[in-house]
């Protein structure tokens, strides 16, 4: 069974891309019913304060015409036009905050759901790309509420209303008036797909820009050391130009919207004023009627004008909303996927006595890529004893490292079992599974912000004695009690402020914080020196007692002392055994030690 499942707001996957329409923000708007519902009533306010206007000009000017008293005529029309701004105000300020709340919306949803992915999701995908679809495209999304949608609603009512009016006064002039505005929407709606296909294509372009700036600072000292500053800066300039490019696209295919509009509008109010001169001579209509006419086409303008404009915004919008969508539709890690189900209880509950802490039976693996499946361990069993240290050895690519993320499940294997207490891992909840894990990576990765923050990543109950009493475990405490912020003090981005050893003392620390029975430990001492290194095992070997550790290592005298050695090779197991019986019996074990001079 698959180990993922699709989110609340993800939908099946879809043919031919990612496409998003104005349903697909149905979801973002009903958490803000009430702040929308408001500015739909103002806006239908507005219009009927709009609508009332000419219908007050025109009896004005019929009255001026008969030298008839204007009574309280006029003071209805300032009436009017002051209820008209402070509505106006009003439904801004909603729609603006409306806006910005959908974004926010939009944001937690995806922050929540491209945490939760599972792990083979991060290595297909580019970090900077998804960092801009929960920064950039959810910012479009502003435009659909602030630019389009709400306000399609009283300017609907506007035009129904104007539409009206008009026929009333004189169905001919608003003959002529609909053609042309028809004709012109006709052309409108034709360039929509256009903007909206090269809108997604700015935001792709966008989003690899952001990918590889994100790279090159993140790697920046690397970059600089080997002289290719200004080969990383054309590189990423060539992505900016194809932004650029994108960017183009887009007011290329939206160019023709508003000089549509205006023409249409243009048109239309000369047809009236000169069709609508020959009638007044005629007699068939009134110079009242016209005015009041003129006016209503006016009220028409605003509406259809900004419905022109919003085109390329919403579009714009839409071709965000589909890369959102895209990422929203992905598959979640799940807790469980077995058809046995997931174990209910404590973990010791269900573990079976007298079974090994670990256990790899026939455990098969192959990542996937775009190219196909890559083979990386294959039939691979072995036992780790409880309480005992075994150690994981081979050549670089023989798949150790992949062995602690199938114990951790940020994969499964495709066939065979691994067991934790004698329990199918996949039957235990990740969040239990985990729990039972200090994992200490290969890179030693450390995270932006200070030391304190990244010993309680795990247990973040734990107090300042735990966290000094760890950093003195691992050689780290008078290192921290130097800086006059002590905990706090800060470990810079991607920990640049600690040299690569302190990094992975810190890691190390973190992992014996969680006192969680078994340590994984990859690679954990290769960036110390020969003192610290020795400190550090001397620390591990008493922090071990009473807990099982697996530990990788390339430098074999750091595990000659292990309970049991596994030597890999290939994805393959071709060894076990002690250092001595390795060295006996494993011409590959005795060849990395003799390149070690172990030997």
């Amino acid at each position: 069974m698959s180990d993922v499942r699709r989110g609340p707001f993800s939908r099946p996957a879809r043919r031919g891309g990612p496409r998003a329409g104005l349903r697909d923000l149905l979801p973002y708007l009903a958490e803000h019913r009430g702040i929308l519902g408001a500015a739909i009533g103002l806006s239908v306010v507005g219009a009927a304060t709009s609508l009332a206007q000419p219908l007050v000009v025109g009896d004005l000017v019929r009255r001026v015409q008969a030298a008839a008293p204007l009574g309280a005529l006029l003071w209805l029309l300032v009436a009017l036009l002051v209820l008209n701004g402070l509505v106006s105000g009003v439904q801004h300020y909603l729609l603006q905050r409306a806006g910005t709340s959908v974004v926010l919306t939009a944001r937690e949803r995806l922050i929540r759901h491209v945490l939760k992915l599972p792990v083979a999701e991060y290595d297909r995908r580019r970090t900077g790309d998804l960092v801009s679809r929960i920064g950039t495209d959810t910012t479009l999304l502003y435009a659909v509420l602030t630019q389009g949608l709400i306000d399609a609603v009283g300017g609907a009512v506007t035009l129904v209303g104007a539409l009206v009016g008009m026929l009333v006064i004189d169905p001919v002039l608003l003959g002529l008036t609909v053609l042309v505005l028809v004709i012109a929407m006709g052309v409108v709606a034709g360039l929509t797909r256009g903007i909206r296909h090269a809108s997604r294509r700015q935001q792709e372009a966008v989003g690899a820009l952001s990918a590889d700036v994100e790279r090159s600072i993140g790697a920046v000292r690397t970059i600089r050391a080997a002289g290719a500053t200004e080969r990383e800066t054309a590189g990423i300039m060539a992505l900016a130009t194809r932004a650029w490019r994108a960017g183009v696209d887009v007011a290329r295919a939206s160019a023709p919207v508003v000089p549509t509009a205006t023409m249409a509008m243009n048109l239309a109010f000369l047809m009236v004023v000169g069709v609508g001169g020959y009638r007044v001579a005629s007699g068939a209509l009134t110079i009242g009627g016209l005015t009041a006419f003129l006016l209503f086409l006016f009220l028409m303008v605003l509406p259809i004008g900004n419905a022109f404009g919003a085109v390329t915004s919403v579009s714009s919008a839409l071709g965000a909303l589909g890369r959102i969508t895209e990422v929203l539709d992905l598959p979640l890690e799940t807790t469980s996927d077995t058809a046995d189900g997931e174990l209910s209880g404590p973990l010791n509950a269900a573990a079976q006595p007298g079974a090994p802490a670990i256990e790899l039976e026939g455990a098969t693996f192959a990542y996937e890529t775009g190219d196909g499946p890559v083979q990386v361990l294959e039939d691979v069993s072995f036992v780790v004893p409880r309480g005992s240290r075994t150690a994981l050895v081979g050549p670089s690519g023989a798949g150790k490292s992949t062995v602690l993320g199938l114990l951790e499940r940020f994969y499964d294997v495709q066939s065979g079992v691994i067991r934790l207490g004698g329990v199918d891992i996949r039957r235990l909840p990740r969040e239990v599974l985990r729990a039972q894990f200090g994992y200490v990576e290969q890179d030693a990765p450390a995270l932006a912000g200070s030391i304190r923050d990244n010993l309680v990543l795990a247990s973040p109950l734990s107090t300042d004695e735990d966290c000094w009493r760890v950093l003195g475990s691992v050689n780290l405490a008078e290192l921290v009690r130097r800086s006059p912020q002590g905990l706090d003090a800060p470990v810079g981005e991607d920990g640049v402020l600690l040299s690569g050893g302190e990094r992975q003392r810190l890691a190390i620390a973190r992992a014996l914080l969680t006192d969680a029975p078994v340590l994984l430990l990859d690679e954990s001492t290769s960036n110390l020196d020969g003192r610290n290194e020795q400190l550090l095992r001397d620390a591990l070997a008493a922090a071990s007692q009473g807990r099982t550790t697996l530990v990788i290592a390339h430098r074999l005298a750091t595990v000659a002392d292990a309970d049991e050695i596994v030597v890999l090779e290939e994805g393959r197991v071709v060894a076990r055994g002690t250092h001595a019986m390795l060295l006996e019996e494993s011409p590959l074990y005795r060849e990395l030690a003799a390149t070690q001079l172990l030997v």
